[in-house]
């Protein structure tokens, strides 16, 4: 699979690979303590999608699906809508609500996926 598309949450997963290892991301790891699977199609939710891992319980973000059993929740984007969701500018709630974000697993976990647990993007 010749993957010429760059994902714009793909530079996001990095920041938060940076983010991690920070005081701020610290706290997020013993505050929420879960894992989550994030799949982002480039336009389509299940088409070409491409995993990463938030392991909160870890403080680590990775590219791939989870291997260590199930992840706590697992959430399905387009990058648009993962990037509006992550940056704050879209309700995590409200995307679940008109489709935007697909949920499996734990419902109360899924809860507690908030904008907060990203970094803040700097202004470009």
């Amino acid at each position: 699979m010749a993957d010429s598309t760059q994902l714009k949450s793909e530079a996001l997963m990095e920041q938060m690979k940076l983010h991690m290892a920070t005081d701020a991301g610290k706290k997020i790891v013993k505050k929420i303590g879960l894992v989550y699977q994030i799949n982002i199609a480039p336009k389509k939710i299940g088409f070409n999608e491409k995993s990463f891992v938030v392991d909160l319980k870890k403080g680590e973000v990775k590219e791939g699906a989870y291997e260590d059993g199930k992840p706590d929740a697992t959430f399905s984007f387009t990058d648009d809508d993962f990037v509006k969701v992550a940056s704050g500018k879209m309700n995590p709630q409200i995307a679940f609500m008109r489709g935007a974000m697909k949920i499996k697993g734990s419902i109360s976990a899924a809860q507690k996926f908030t904008p907060d647990i990203f970094p803040k993007p700097s202004k470009m």
